[in-house]
């Protein structure tokens, strides 16, 4: 059950063009074209709508798929999974659970210690960045 919930209309005027077809629409980004695929700064991935914290940097790894990916989630309370039948294929969808925003999809092909692979639309993403020293 969502904390959050807005009117699309809402979001709309929240989000940019790109993140409300990603992360409302369910749409995604071309691949190798999101601005955290190559990213590798320490820190917190959270929601870019909402804000809840998604994945930490320290699951993050090159999939080479061309999207963002982690092999677990920062708390698995924060991402839903619903089953994706669109573009004739059978996948797992990952949302927000804050917020019911679309993140990307769940694979059952990743490496350990989990075996799966959480691939994620940057623009779903918005990255809080480890802080060091006394900056």
């Amino acid at each position: 059950m969502p904390g959050i919930r807005k009117s699309e209309e809402e979001w709309r005027r929240e989000l940019s063009p790109e993140q409300f077809r990603i992360l409302r629409e369910k749409a995604t980004e071309p691949p190798f074209t999101g601005e955290y695929l190559n990213e590798k700064t320490q820190g917190v991935y959270r929601c870019a709508a909402c804000g809840t914290p998604l994945f930490s940097a320290d699951t993050k790894y090159d999939s080479g798929s061309g999207w963002p990916s982690f092999f677990a989630p920062i708390d698995e309370a924060n991402v839903q999974t619903e089953e994706d039948t669109s573009h004739g294929m059978r996948r797992m969808e990952i949302i927000c659970a804050n917020c019911e925003s679309h993140l990307g999809h769940l694979f059952p092909a990743g490496p350990r210690p989990t075996g799966v692979r959480y691939c994620v639309n940057s623009a779903s993403l918005k990255l809080d960045p480890v802080k060091k020293g006394n900056e």
